[in-house]
């Protein structure tokens, strides 16, 4: 009866993520709820036309948007963005703050590789100001709810692949894997990976908003925001892949 542990280890994985994704759902619900109420009669948001930055965001968070004022700068000949992944400034004057912020991160030297670049402007003050005021504003996910969801859904898949691999075990353990007790076994732990499987599957309908960057209210404004092929707001919205210049588009992948 030693898989019986194997059983009890497997449960308790089971129950402790899927709880854990429950709580947070809960809490990512009622915060959206609770800031719903503050926000009534103080702004329209369907009547709120998103900006380049702020649809970056939405779609892609600040990684995004960071690639999207990059993308920016060079098509206007500010930066020059080289295939081998350096950035060098051809215009020290941003145009916004975002631009600046980029600038800032490139330094007095004038020229960075793009990987240490981006993440220099993702922690940016630029990011985090258009991230708070999309927040405040309804329309992306606060980070702590998002992370929040995201880790408990990560968890609930790790307690499924530790329940398949704890019944293998229960089942090759030497003395429990008789031809009569092997279906049991099995079955037994059928019920702990039915458990997190269904969590998963509710999950994807139910709580897959909230591990976007985007809120519901800012995912019907994305979908409403025109895109045309090539622009700028293409690549706010699909990302590097929208990107036409090639040189540009193998600087920004390393």
């Amino acid at each position: 009866m030693f898989w019986v542990l194997y059983l009890l280890l497997a449960c308790a994985a089971a129950a402790v993520s899927c709880g854990r994704l429950c709580l947070a759902a809960v809490r990512a619900a009622e915060g959206e709820r609770a800031e719903d109420t503050a926000r009534a009669g103080a702004r329209v948001l369907s009547d709120h036309e998103l900006s380049l930055y702020e649809t970056a965001f939405l779609s892609g968070g600040p990684v995004r948007v960071v690639d999207v004022t990059l993308v920016s700068m060079a098509r206007g000949r500010r930066l020059l963005l080289a295939h081998t992944g350096w950035a060098t400034v051809v215009d020290p004057v941003g145009g916004d703050a975002m631009e600046r912020s980029v600038l800032g991160a490139i330094g007095p030297a004038g020229q960075s590789r793009t990987a240490p670049l981006r993440a220099a402007t993702v922690a940016g003050d630029a990011v985090r100001a258009l991230a708070d005021g999309l927040v405040a504003a309804g329309l992306a996910v606060p980070e702590a709810a998002r992370s929040a969801v995201s880790g408990a859904v990560r968890q609930v898949r790790a307690a499924a692949v530790a329940v398949v691999v704890l019944g293998a075990l229960a089942t090759l353990t030497p003395g429990e894997g008789t031809e009569a007790q092997q279906t049991p076994v099995a079955l037994w732990f059928a019920l702990p990976l039915l458990l997190t499987l269904s969590c998963l599957a509710i999950a994807r309908i139910e709580i897959h908003p909230y591990t976007r960057w985007a809120s519901p209210v800012g995912q019907r404004l994305l979908a409403a925001r025109p895109a045309a092929a090539g622009s700028l707001f293409a690549v706010a919205v699909r990302g590097l892949r929208a990107v036409d210049d090639p040189q540009v588009r193998a600087a920004l992948a390393e």
